[in-house]
């Protein structure tokens, strides 16, 4: 065969080949988005392979689309479609979010747990970041047997979520959202705050627990070691007068006991409420926290100022911080001021 010849086939047929690549790349490995940011696609339990292809459709081009349908077709995924969140980063073709659909390569989500109240506060605010639903994770979180599974009860599981953030998967079960709260609680728990608790004679749920008390108290950070040593005096105190130790008198603990996080005052007949959580008839800590504490919370008990300070009262000037008294007599005239602030200014 001479060079002519040669030539004749092999130019059509490179030229076949170049069009195969072109088309190939056109639809399989050009840019699936439009734009220079990641867009994610939420994948549910309850997609199909056509939902799929919508919500792929209002962020990506047509004719990646077409390579993405046509790469469904010739697989399984329809039939095994993986619930998630999935990054479609700019510049991936059709094939590279292909195999991240299938093989359930997600891109986790920045989880951060807030110093809320109540559970039911915690599930909703969790679940606006996650596929799970809120009912789902208080169903999780006041069961007794799931509790129990991970050394805690319905009023100290809230202990398992320091307020830190993480990364976990969208589509995290509740279940696997408890075993990795247990996970990074034992991380924050290390050696220096474990012995810390312990010279204290403080677990770390009690820590956590009075921990929830100061920082209802107080959002001075300086202020926090203070408040935390006048609660752990009432907490050890045994005398006479208190062989059980002297009660709390916490006032956040009457407002979760009530639930009613609003009060300004706490007067008298809100004293008796048959509760857990009320520190003014029951000595010692209350159940669990009555939130979840704060990082800066949780350090200032374990750091807390040893004075010999049993009252405190917030001060006349609505500054936030308090005034201390080592009797009685002294925390009465701290509270008469405060008091009449409060009735000057017309608070009920």
């Amino acid at each position: 065969m001479n060079q002519n010849c040669v030539k004749k086939y092999l130019i059509p047929a490179g030229i076949c080949v170049l069009m195969i690549v072109v088309i190939i790349y056109y639809y399989f490995f050009s840019a699936l988005i439009v734009g220079s940011a990641t867009r994610y696609v939420y994948v549910d339990g309850d997609d199909n392979i056509d939902s799929v292809y919508a919500k792929l459709q209002i962020a990506g081009q047509s004719h990646a689309l077409t390579g993405f349908r046509t790469l469904t077709r010739h697989s399984s995924y329809a039939e095994h479609i993986r619930p998630g969140r999935y990054a479609l980063e700019p510049g991936q073709g059709a094939f590279v979010v292909f195999r991240h659909l299938k093989n359930g390569m997600q891109a986790p989500v920045n989880l951060t747990i807030p110093s809320v109240r109540t559970l039911d506060r915690l599930a909703a605010e969790v679940s606006k970041r996650l596929m799970m639903d809120s009912t789902d994770l208080l169903r999780v979180l006041r069961q007794p047997q799931i509790c129990a599974r991970y050394g805690v009860d319905t009023a100290t599981v809230i202990s398992l979520f320091i307020p830190n953030t993480y990364d976990v998967y969208w589509n995290i079960s509740p279940e696997n959202l408890l075993e990795r709260m247990q996970r990074e609680s034992r991380r924050f728990w290390n050696v220096d705050r474990t012995a810390k608790a312990r010279e204290l004679r403080l677990s770390p749920v009690q820590v956590m627990t009075l921990a929830s008390i100061v920082d209802e108290e107080t959002a001075n950070e300086a202020e926090k070691p203070m408040v935390a040593g006048m609660y752990y005096n009432r907490l050890m105190l045994r005398n006479a007068e208190y062989p059980n130790g002297m009660p709390l008198q916490a006032d956040p603990t009457i407002k979760f006991a009530w639930k009613r996080f609003d009060l300004r005052r706490i007067y008298n007949k809100l004293l008796h409420i048959d509760s857990p959580y009320n520190t003014y008839r029951n000595a010692g800590l209350p159940p669990g926290p009555i939130r979840i504490p704060s990082v800066s919370g949780i350090d200032a008990v374990l750091g807390l100022v040893h004075h010999d300070y049993l009252y405190m009262c917030a001060k006349e000037d609505f500054s936030g911080t308090h005034n201390f008294a080592r009797t009685y007599r002294e925390h009465l005239a701290n509270a008469a001021k405060y008091s009449k602030a409060l009735n000057e200014r017309g608070i009920q």
